[in-house]
């Protein structure tokens, strides 16, 4: 994702993770007072429209569909193109999106659609089960347009489009992802012309075409991306006229464009840090959201670089193939320090692959199996595996020179930093030395496989396939100049067997639980350190956002949802009107002498303290 919807601030320049009836929880402020008796209004300066402007942190890896990983990127592409289905904002259930109604045949071979007839492209053309059927066609036929998202098409067999409002899968064999295809549609009339769809990156010619609640028309990279409302989406058209991703690479700054009013709300790089968030609570006209998040913060470890025509590349540490080591790191972290120091209580411990967000793929080890901080333990396997120490302590390789391993750091990222220090610290009391390398962007050396271990995330989707999808042999690169869906090298046979036996499982217990025996493996592979969960740290101002919905509903985040319910729903302050739909269900007000409290994320907040009264996932 994305994480989807997939987050992560890497790869190469091509790649990088709800409903009606949902009674969302909105956020409500910016009301009128005695003092200020007209609220504020984001509007633009020359033409009076109303201008909903979000600081990112991150920037665009590709505006193409068929090639975006990062959370911004998809984000965008989840507001300008219809998915299948969609996930409603209250609980995450799967919802209808492009498609109204869906069933398969009774050996779960044959899945058909009904697309509906009411959704019109931006440029005025109907949209039809063909553009559906070309989209996914063209995964399944063209390894650049498979780049994102080809783990949902590898199954697929053929798809056809016997009329408009028919789409028929027809699949080699179950997958019990058909009602999670998290797949932009994008319009064949448009997108046929494209010849390389692995350089393509629709970023040159505006308006982009598309169906979703806004229509992309403008771009600079590094810069802003500007949207503007769909009148004509078929779910009513957003209360906002534009609305504009801002980047700051200084996330400081975007913290001051927040307080200056320049900007309408703030994300993070992915959250606000502790220190920022604490403070901006209390400001005037602001609002911190600060709700459980569905991420989760690690480290990867290069486990040998290689393509599936068997070559290897890249430069890893060899000393990182020997899983003692990789187990002896893994126990050199102290995940609680990272959770209090760093995140500063707003993050809970990390464990298994999957966030606690998700409880029924949620995975923790047994006390047997965890490898808890404990570096006296590190030292000895450390010992065991033949990595001795000298007489000045510095721990030496097979090759009679003292280890040090290359991390790879998000120069956007204050977390990464943080982190890296105390690797500095811990890693260097094991008598191994830490070279943190910073970029603001990482890509070209984690696809090269140029590192050691790497400052790693993503986000969740409510199915979680496609993270799963991206640690199997089959998301390796063809070959070493090639791009591969992988996230880092990782190919194991056990792996494998796992990840294709919950692919194929549709009863939802079953297959949550061979999905936590997924996350046991990698986590015994110890190529992946998950070290916390952070929440979903986020703040706007009350005086340009009236009410914006949160996903879940109760106390869920704003930015980087799985679906398009925040921007579509978001209103205006002073405008008199409600969200969009009937996600105005749910709205939680209390006003106090002109001020908004939020009642009910309180309890929820609260019933996740720790005794230090920090706010934890």
């Amino acid at each position: 994702m994305d994480t989807n919807d997939r987050t992560r601030n890497h790869r190469r320049g091509i790649r990088f993770a709800a409903a009606s009836g949902a009674a969302a929880l909105t956020l409500t402020a910016g009301l009128a007072t005695p003092l200020d008796p007209a609220p504020h209004q984001a509007r633009a300066a020359d033409g009076g429209k109303r201008v909903l402007t979000v600081a990112v942190a991150q920037s665009v890896d590709s505006l193409s569909p068929f090639l975006a990983v990062r959370l911004l990127s998809t984000s965008i592409h989840r507001l300008t193109y219809e998915y299948l289905t969609n996930y409603d904002p209250e609980d995450n259930h799967v919802v209808p999106g492009l498609a109204t109604r869906w069933r398969s045949s009774p050996d779960k071979l044959t899945w058909t659609y009904t697309i509906r007839s009411d959704s019109t492209w931006s440029d005025g053309k109907r949209v039809t089960a063909k553009d559906a059927a070309w989209t996914f066609t063209t995964m399944m036929t063209d390894e650049g347009a498979a780049t994102a998202n080809g783990s949902f098409v590898g199954n697929f067999e053929e798809v056809t489009a016997p009329s408009p409002t028919r789409l028929v899968i027809r699949l080699k064999k179950p997958q019990a992802t058909m009602t999670a295809l998290d797949v932009p549609i994008v319009p064949k009339h448009v997108w046929e012309k494209v010849g390389d769809f692995s350089e393509f990156h629709n970023d040159e010619n505006f308006p982009v075409v598309g169906n979703g609640p806004f229509v992309l028309t403008g771009y600079k990279p590094d810069s802003y991306v500007r949207l503007k409302a769909n009148e004509d989406f078929w779910r009513g058209a957003p209360k906002f006229d534009e609305l504009v991703f801002r980047y700051y690479k200084d996330q400081d700054a975007a913290v001051s464009a927040l307080r200056k009013g320049e900007v309408s709300f703030v994300a993070g790089s992915p959250s606000l840090t502790p220190a920022q968030a604490a403070s901006l609570k209390g400001a005037e006209d602001i609002r911190v959201n600060d709700a459980p998040g569905r991420r989760f913060y690690a480290l990867a470890t290069n486990p040998g670089a290689r393509a599936r025509n068997g070559e290897r590349f890249g430069d890893g540490h060899p000393s990182l193939l020997d899983r003692r080591v990789r187990h002896a790191l893994f126990m050199a972290v102290d995940r609680e320090t990272i959770v209090d120091k760093v995140f500063q209580g707003h993050a809970v411990e990390g464990q298994g692959y999957i966030p606690p967000r998700f409880p029924q793929y949620f995975w923790q080890p047994s006390a047997r199996q965890r490898l808890a901080y404990d570096p006296a333990r590190a030292a000895r396997l450390l010992d065991e595996a033949g990595y001795r120490t000298d007489g000045d302590g510095r721990r030496l390789g097979k090759d009679g020179e003292p280890l040090t391993y290359r991390v790879l750091c998000h120069a956007t990222d204050p977390n990464d930093k943080a982190v890296g220090t105390y690797l500095r610290e811990w890693w260097g009391a094991l008598g191994i030395g830490v070279r943190l390398t910073c970029l603001d962007n990482v890509t070209d050396p984690w696809l090269a496989g140029e590192y050691d271990l790497a400052f790693d995330g993503w986000s969740v989707n409510p199915d979680p396939d496609f993270v799963l999808s991206i640690h199997t042999c089959a998301a390796l690169p063809a070959t070493p100049e090639d791009t591969g869906a992988t996230d880092n090298f990782i190919c194991d046979e056990r792996y494998d067997e796992l990840y294709a036996r919950q692919l194929a499982e549709y009863d939802p217990a079953r297959r949550a639980g061979i999905v936590r025996q997924m996350e046991s493996r990698l986590y015994d592979l110890g190529y992946m350190n998950v070290m916390a969960y952070p929440n979903a740290v986020e703040a706007y101002r009350t005086d340009q956002i009236a009410s914006i919905t949160t996903m879940p509903a109760k106390a869920g985040n704003i930015y980087g949802q799985d679906g398009y319910w925040s921007w579509w729903s978001a209103v205006p302050a002073g405008s008199g009107e409600s969200s969009g739909g009937s996600s105005s269900a749910g709205v939680v007000t209390g006003i106090v002498a002109g001020a908004v409290v939020l009642v009910g994320l309180g309890t929820f907040v609260a019933l996740r303290r720790r005794a230090t009264a920090d706010d934890r996932e």
